[in-house]
């Protein structure tokens, strides 16, 4: 998933964008503005300097005409040479025009003499204006980019300033214990919605710190309560095992309760320690060759009781920093599986340096299973278990930053991957 922005950042270009955008609808407005300024003011001076002319013209038909670097006046008399008069201004009728000459753009106004037949041209040079307006228009264009960039640094600090109690937030509950949470909110803080949150968090925080409490009690008292009558049945079973009294039956049956003695205080154990956080270092290490052969040797009698040939192969005498209880309790559920969905072939546990492998012959898992096994509860059609020791073993292998894979195909057997990263 793409990582957003913060929202620092966010408000900080929310205000940029506003300014961008208030920056441009002003400077649009000043351009049109005095664009249309400076039409009228020509329009006015072309009018004003040919009404006097025609004026003076008609007192003194020898008046010079307004000739200046910026306009340029020309008669036509009706019937007479129009040869004076620039090609370009020779079929323009009354009013106001915009011409090119030579290259050069012009503003023209055309009359006629009132009451006469003579028309007049006069023409503003419009190259000085223009130059000006474009000159106008960077200066309008800088002035905005300007304005942008000072709303978004003022945009990125005022931001900072009104996130920044949102930030402490964040950081002193990141940083809260779980089991001692402090409380967050100030008695003298302002009546606003970031006290608002600041108290929610607190409560939250207060719950959740009961809930932990329960949670550990339950724990605790879960490990006493159970781990005294495992420990009474494990002894009893021992006992009953060395009476040579029993025949067959029965010692089969006094092995059987002794196996799932053994089985419900590591599953006790494996519970126990994944309901500790995450991030509970590790101390002890697990010598994954012993652990191996003691499961095997715990599941080898059940084998031979379903016809099953079962061998164990060490390419690769490690030692893993994790707690015996947990790779107990994932190689004991893939062992067990193996054996349980077998009947009359084999089952091969392979430790390798990097990865243990449990391949057996049995019936396989279908296609539509094999991506829900790992789900809790869920149970297989030939599923004779309660649907938790795989959840289990996802579990471990997510705690412990393990892979664990399964490929398989109906009735093709089961392969058993667990990678150690």
């Amino acid at each position: 998933m793409r990582r957003r922005h913060s929202l620092r950042f966010r408000v900080a270009a929310t205000f940029a964008g506003l300014g961008a955008f208030l920056s441009l609808i002003f400077a649009v407005g000043i351009w049109v503005a005095a664009r249309d300024v400076s039409q009228r003011l020509m329009d006015q001076t072309l009018k004003s300097e040919l009404d006097d002319y025609i004026v003076r013209r008609g007192r003194n038909p020898n008046a010079l005409p307004p000739n200046t670097a910026t306009l340029r006046t020309h008669v036509a008399i009706a019937g007479g040479d129009l040869s004076a008069v620039p090609e370009a201004m020779r079929e323009l009728t009354p009013g106001k025009h915009e011409i090119d000459i030579d290259g050069a753009p012009f503003r023209v106004l055309v009359a006629d003499q009132p009451g006469g037949s003579d028309r007049y041209y006069i023409a503003f040079n419009e190259e000085r204006q223009q130059r000006r307006e474009q000159w106008f228009l960077a200066y309008l264009v800088g002035g905005a980019l300007l304005m942008t960039f000072l709303v978004a640094v003022g945009g990125l600090w005022l931001a900072g300033r009104v996130i920044a109690p949102l930030t402490d937030l964040a950081r002193a509950v990141s940083q809260a214990p779980a089991d001692n949470p402090p409380r967050l909110g100030a008695d003298n803080a302002p009546d606003d919605e970031i006290s608002e949150l600041t108290r929610a968090f607190d409560r939250y925080m207060t719950r959740l710190s009961a809930f932990i409490e329960r949670e550990r009690a339950f724990a605790a008292d879960v490990s006493h309560e159970l781990r005294t009558p495992l420990a009474v049945i494990r002894g009893a079973s021992e006992v009953m095992a060395e009476d040579a009294s029993l025949d067959e039956g029965q010692a089969k049956r006094v092995a059987r309760v002794a196996r799932a003695a053994v089985e419900m205080s590591s599953l006790i154990d494996a519970v126990l320690l994944l309901a500790r956080e995450d991030d509970t270092p590790v101390e002890e290490s697990c010598d994954c060759e012993l652990l191996l052969r003691q499961i095997v040797e715990r599941y080898r009698v059940l084998a031979v009781q379903r016809a099953n040939k079962i061998e164990l192969v060490i390419e690769a005498a490690i030692s893993l920093k994790v707690a015996p209880a947990l790779l107990s309790i994932v190689v004991g559920n893939l062992v067990r599986n193996a054996v349980f969905h077998t009947d009359g072939g084999s089952i091969t546990v392979s430790l390798h340096r990097d990865r243990l492998v449990v391949v057996d012959t049995g019936i396989g898992i279908s296609s539509d299973e094999i991506g829900r096994v790992f789900q809790r509860y869920y149970r297989g059609a030939s599923s004779g278990g309660a649907g938790i020791g795989l959840s289990l073993v996802k579990r471990v292998c997510d705690r412990q930053h393990w892979e664990i894979a399964l490929e398989s195909r109906a009735g093709g057997g089961t392969t058993a991957t667990l990678r150690f990263i």
